[in-house]
């Protein structure tokens, strides 16, 4: 045996409230990596109502990696969601026509921060918001109810509104050799044979797998 199976929507038999949602989601425009799964116990398999503002004429996306936690009730917020700045009023009246059409802005007008990009191995808190285009390294940890506003560094602890950095969970060596053997690329064979391992904190013993 070599660990769950990828492709089960429900790897924990007869508990449906973790769900690997690779599975489950079904817009081109959210990319979501193997093992990564959403715990939800009212319905861990509509993940897609927690990704909010994302409308296709945009564009953006939201990709998360491999073997990522995302507690219940995780928003993240897309570029939908912005309103032009630089006028006096931020109002949206062009949505609503009637003649108000005439003042829709123009390409590029509209705020826009790019795709949002979760690393891997990244576990997020309970009701954590992360606003649009951040982008979230591998290893992170994002507290309950933190409001994420900028990029997050690999393996660091953040939390608060907005989040801030809490600590980081390695020294700059052991967090470079991390990323450099990325051990979430491996097959799931060697990341099985290797599962104490990784779970541990012996750096020496994992760069002896690599």
């Amino acid at each position: 045996m070599y660990g769950a199976d990828p492709k089960d929507k429900h790897p924990m038999k007869g508990f449906s409230q973790i769900c690997f949602i690779q599975n489950t989601v079904s817009n081109p425009n959210i990319i979501i990596g193997d093992y990564t799964y959403y715990d939800d116990p009212e319905d861990s398999e509509n993940f897609e109502r927690n990704v909010l503002y994302h409308f296709p004429f945009i564009g953006d996306r939201l990709v998360i990696g491999k073997f990522c936690a995302l507690a219940r009730g995780v928003k993240f917020i897309m570029n939908g969601a912005n309103h032009k700045l630089d006028g006096f009023s931020t109002y949206p009246f062009y949505i609503f026509g009637n003649g108000w059409e005439r003042a829709t802005p123009q390409a590029g007008e509209l705020p826009d921060k790019g795709d949002t990009i979760v690393g891997n191995d990244v576990w997020i808190g309970y009701e954590a918001v992360i606003m649009p285009g951040v982008k979230v390294g591998d290893g992170a940890i994002i507290a309950s109810k933190s409001i994420v506003v900028s990029d997050i560094p690999p393996y660091t602890v953040v939390g608060g509104n907005p989040a801030k950095l809490i600590r980081r969970r390695f020294d700059d060596e052991v967090i470079a050799t991390l990323l450099e053997i990325a051990w979430w690329n491996w097959d799931i064979e060697k990341i099985t044979r290797n599962l104490e391992k990784i779970m541990a904190a012996d750096i020496e013993a994992l760069k002896g797998c690599h």
